[in-house]
């Protein structure tokens, strides 16, 4: 039995932080019903690449779910979605702050419908302050939230990361406060409204870069690809391509020295900790790039990994996917033709099930309408679903 099994999941939300955590949920068992729009989850369109009418992006957070299609601007709307919040545990939404109200949708009119609900709103901003009303995009909380500032080469300019980062993590961290609120249900009964915004999470996730800042009051530099606390932890270059290099103690530092034959360097008072590697860091980084220059990558790779030395190489995104790594751990799944990256997720008594693809368009109207036991030919004739 997995893990969520008979939990009820109401997705209204859109794009990838709301759907991230539902495709979560439902990747731990629970039953997802993914409630759209006549046009679609914004998602839906963002391509090429599409395999039939499904695109990558919406690929990616969407599987395990049914979709319906409902016109949430006709009153008769309130029909359907009242009957399937009576049968929900959880709900989730990413509309801007006030539009689920206006909609009929919000936590005070369903959680009154069902006082079990655990309600879960994913706002740019917050639901209260100055940008309540502000629409949260990813990237432009990159932007605001200091992450672009210390993301980029030292000298250039300041860069957004690759993936919607912030997205992923408030989704995440939705994730964890939803099923924080089902313990708090199974202890008092009771639901409650979950709150979750890009802005806050990014701001968490500076982690040791934060509190650097509010240890020093100083700002944040960018280091590209080295590390603002710890030498060496770094791309170095080798004969033939880059490759990464990540000390983070000093039992790895004596290794590293050892391996490169350079021992001297574990007592020379410039490196023989830390804080003095960090203060001395262009020398190290010079140093040990001399070095390195010497030998292809698979010399040093081959080298570190003999002496116990974390190191990577720079694959590409491709080469990640079809990496003999990723076949031994599983990570690519297919699904009725769909290919996906797999869960990070892995429960020893309940794994994940791939078996649902993402789903097209209003697949499930029909069949969801059904089960309530509501007359899909009376609300699709009155252009409330689809």
């Amino acid at each position: 039995m997995a893990a969520l099994s008979g939990i009820k999941v109401l997705d209204l939300s859109r794009v990838l932080a709301g759907p991230w955590c539902a495709m979560t949920l439902a990747d731990l068992g629970a039953e997802v019903i993914k409630v759209e729009s006549f046009a679609g989850d914004d998602t839906r369109g963002m391509g090429p690449p599409f395999i039939g009418e499904i695109s990558a992006y919406f690929s990616c957070a969407n599987r395990s779910k049914r979709s319906i299609c409902i016109d949430l601007h006709k009153p008769e709307s309130a029909e359907i979605i009242h009957a399937l919040v009576q049968q929900a545990d959880i709900l989730i939404e990413n509309f801007r702050t006030g539009t689920a109200e206006r909609l009929g949708v919000g936590y005070t009119e369903l959680s009154a419908i069902n006082p079990k609900l655990i309600y879960c709103s994913i706002t740019g901003y917050g639901r209260d302050g100055p940008a309540a009303q502000r629409a949260g995009y990813d990237y432009a909380v990159q932007a605001e939230g200091g992450l672009m500032s210390i993301t980029g080469s030292k000298d250039g300019a300041p860069n957004k990361v690759a993936v919607a980062v912030v997205d992923l993590a408030a989704g995440q961290n939705a994730t964890i406060a939803v099923l924080a609120a089902l313990q708090q249900r199974h202890n008092t009964g009771r639901g409650q409204h979950v709150s979750v915004s890009l802005f806050d999470t990014q701001l968490s996730w500076l982690a040791n870069i934060g509190a650097s800042v509010l240890f020093t009051g100083t700002d944040a530099p960018r280091y590209g690809n080295e590390h603002a606390s710890i030498v060496p932890y770094q791309a170095f270059s080798a004969s033939d391509q880059q490759f990464v290099l990540t000390v983070g103690n000093e039992k790895l530092w004596h290794s590293l020295c050892e391996s490169i034959g350079h021992a001297e360097w574990i007592s020379d008072s410039r490196f023989c900790n830390n804080k003095q590697r960090v203060l001395n860091r262009q020398v190290v980084t010079e140093n040990l790039q001399d070095i390195f220059s010497t030998q292809p990558v698979a010399y040093w790779l081959n080298e570190f990994e003999r002496h116990g030395i974390p190191c990577a190489p720079i694959n590409s995104v491709k080469q990640a996917l079809e990496s003999d790594l990723a076949k031994a751990n599983g990570n690519v799944v297919v699904a009725n033709h769909i290919p996906m990256v797999a869960s990070a997720l892995k429960l020893s008594d309940s794994p994940v099930d791939y078996s649902q693809a993402p789903p097209e368009l209003a697949k499930h109207s029909r069949e969801i309408l059904q089960e309530l036991e509501l007359d899909y030919a009376h609300y699709a004739a009155l252009g409330v679903i689809k």
